[in-house]
């Protein structure tokens, strides 16, 4: 489920890939979504959603220039859109025998990981707020409910194109995919007695985290 179309829909391996095209920063869409999957059992979740500031990473970057506008839409689309889209999934979470939800959020939203992004901070501390309500409201159902916070993640390097490409272009500052992806394995396949409530991940050289 995403806005644009990814290209893992394209990768022939066997696995049968179905794309809902959704647009997060609006609330419109959740009646079609729910229709759409009404009859599904949804056995994971993993809710990838973010944006942060224009210029948050910049070095120019200054809090005292964001837009009124564009901090409404960050705070929607971070906050907002993964309490609202949750919620309408959770009937398809409660078909599964031992459904899991696994947000991901990040490092910033730790406490004295110095980053001065207020507005992105703010939503993924925020994120954390919610993953731990929501595993106190799934407890009942024996839903659980993990935050992993990595740090930066070299995202713009190809999956395919491996782990060592990562470690040997960014020299331990930025996070292969492959160890998220990992992690979320991990965590999927562990029996449903353990609930796993949050994996902080920062990069070795981040001195921040």
């Amino acid at each position: 489920m995403s806005r644009t179309r990814p290209g893992s829909l394209d990768i022939n391996d066997g696995v049968n890939r179905k794309w809902l095209a959704i647009d997060l920063s609006s609330q419109q869409q959740i009646p079609s979504l729910k229709e759409t999957l009404k009859d599904i059992a949804i056995d994971v979740l993993i809710y990838n959603v973010g944006v942060w500031e224009k210029r948050g990473f910049e070095d120019d970057y200054t809090f005292d220039q964001d837009e009124a506008g564009d901090i409404s839409n960050l705070i929607n689309i971070n906050l907002t859109s993964t309490i609202t889209y949750i919620q309408a999934l959770l009937p398809n979470l409660r078909q599964a025998k031992h459904g899991k939800v696994i947000l991901i959020g990040s490092t910033a939203g730790l406490d004295h990981t110095n980053n001065a992004q207020v507005s992105f901070v703010t939503s993924k501390f925020g994120l954390r707020g919610i993953t731990h309500a929501l595993r106190e409201h799934l407890r009942k159902d024996k839903i659980t409910v993990t935050c992993i916070n990595p740090g930066e993640i070299a995202a713009e390097v190809p999956y395919e194109e491996g782990a060592e490409k990562v470690i040997k272009l960014y020299q331990g500052t930025r996070i292969p995919v492959q160890d998220i992806v990992a992690i979320v394995q991990c965590v999927i396949h562990l029996s449903p007695v353990s609930c796993v409530k949050e994996i902080n991940i920062p990069a070795i050289s981040d001195l921040n985290a």
